[in-house]
């Protein structure tokens, strides 16, 4: 496998190991003795499956790939989803060459897909697919906190924001937001302390103003080189339940805001910082 594709894979649970074999008892005749060789020859071929799982994720069913399957336990089902295509020449954000760290692919490609089934969120399409700064800022719950994240925005050279959002038929509300910065250093002290600390955001959401540290989003759940923080809703809710998690990856900070009527789950909620990790990882 080239450099490149190794570029564009995604990383996914490693194959159970085979049980121990015990070694077939000396053949006695020449149907035990085929028997043994057709056991032989399924080992080599499970081993060999094994290999060859990471280069042929792209073309498998993602009901086929192991830990994003659409499954009884509530995950939705996304479409196919591939990495955002590079401009000719440009490495990846975290390949050896990018000293910059910077995504250099599309960041409105970068926006994880809505699972099927949901309607899109026509607010959050903004000019050309990039939202304006205040319809990001008028998610948080304080005037103030707006106006104070809105000029650190500016001070720290924001270049654009790419979001998505959709409702599923569950009545989940979703919106993803990706903020793309001249430089890494300034996206990752943005990150912390400036949007987050341990246990709470600094800028609280409307409708979420008391919240919880989510101990669930863990690093082995995300992409390498994606770092993660996710809070809950503290009960009694309001009229919506509302989970939310800041990402940093490289040069881009991300958004992810779900909220929904009676409790917001937790499977879609981790499935979809899991996927998003991985578009920008």
């Amino acid at each position: 496998m080239t450099e490149q594709q190794q570029e564009h894979q995604f990383v996914i649970p490693p194959m159970p190991e085979a049980p121990p074999l015990v070694p077939p008892a000396a053949p006695k005749d020449r149907r035990v003795l085929r028997a043994a060789l057709r056991w032989t020859a399924a080992v080599v071929v499970f081993a060999v499956a094994g290999t060859g799982t990471a280069y042929g994720i792209t073309q498998m069913k993602r009901s086929d790939v192991p830990g994003l399957a659409t499954a009884s336990d509530g995950r939705w089902d996304y479409p196919e989803i591939t990495r955002a295509p590079l401009p000719s020449g440009s490495p990846g954000p975290f390949a050896a060459d990018n000293k910059a760290i910077a995504h250099y692919a599309d960041q409105r490609a970068l926006v994880l897909p809505a699972p099927k089934g949901a309607k899109a969120d026509a607010s959050l399409r903004g000019t050309d697919g990039w939202l304006p700064t205040k319809t990001f800022l008028a998610q948080y719950a304080d005037p103030d906190d707006r106006k104070a994240l809105g000029q650190k925005l500016t001070d720290d050279g924001l270049r654009h924001i790419a979001a998505r959002g959709w409702t599923t038929p569950d009545g989940t509300r979703t919106r993803i937001y990706l903020l793309q910065f001249g430089t890494a250093i300034v996206a990752d002290e943005l990150f912390s302390p400036g949007l987050i600390s341990y246990d709470s955001p600094v800028y609280a959401l409307a409708g979420a103003e008391a919240t919880t540290y989510d101990d669930a989003i863990k690093d082995g759940i995300l992409a390498v080189n994606v770092k993660a923080s996710a809070y809950d809703e503290d009960k009694p809710y309001g009229a919506e339940q509302v989970r939310q998690a800041y990402l940093s990856a490289g040069d881009t900070l991300g958004l992810i805001v779900q909220s929904r009527k009676g409790g917001a789950k937790e499977v879609p909620f981790q499935q979809t910082v899991t996927l998003q990790s991985q578009l920008l990882g």
